[in-house]
C-alpha cells in the first residue's frame, strides 16, 4: 500500500468514519487517518482488496462498494469485508468523506491480536 498516494486522493478536509458507531472509534481527518494507516501498513504482507459489488451516483458524487480483502500479516492471515461510502468533490477527483463499515467480528478478534504483534515489533 503507498500511503502518500491514498493520502492524495483525499481532499484536505476529508473525514472518514469507522462504522457501526457501536465500534466507539473517533472520525479520522487526513492525519488521523495516515498516522493508524501508517502504523498497520509494515504489518501487512499482499493485501489485496475486491470490489464484490459497486453502486454508484453520479449526480451525487457517490460510490457504495463492497470489498472483500485478504492480506497476510503478523498476526496471522487476515479476512475481512467491508462496505464503503464514498463521497466525492464536484470533479469527483477527490474524496471528501468516508464511512466504512467493517466486520465487527473481525474488528474485535483481529485487531488486539495486530496491536499486540506490532508492539511486540517495536520492542524488538
Amino acid at each position: 500500500m503507498d500511503l502518500s498516494a491514498i493520502i492524495a486522493f483525499r481532499s484536505s478536509d476529508c473525514v472518514q468514519q469507522i462504522l457501526p458507531l457501536s465500534l466507539k472509534l473517533p472520525p479520522q481527518d487526513n492525519a488521523t487517518y495516515a498516522k493508524r494507516l501508517g502504523y498497520v501498513i509494515p504489518a501487512f504482507r499482499n493485501f489485496n482488496l475486491t470490489v464484490q459489488d459497486i453502486v454508484e451516483d453520479v449526480k451525487a458524487c457517490k460510490i457504495c462498494m463492497w470489498l472483500s480483502a485478504s492480506a497476510n500479516s503478523t498476526a496471522g492471515e487476515y479476512l475481512n469485508e467491508y462496505m464503503w461510502i464514498m463521497e466525492f468533490d464536484k470533479t469527483g477527483e477527490k474524496l471528501i468523506s468516508m464511512k466504512e463499515f467493517v466486520d465487527t467480528a473481525m474488528q474485535k478478534e483481529f485487531f488486539p491480536k495486530l496491536q499486540k504483534s506490532l508492539a511486540q515489533e517495536q520492542q524488538s
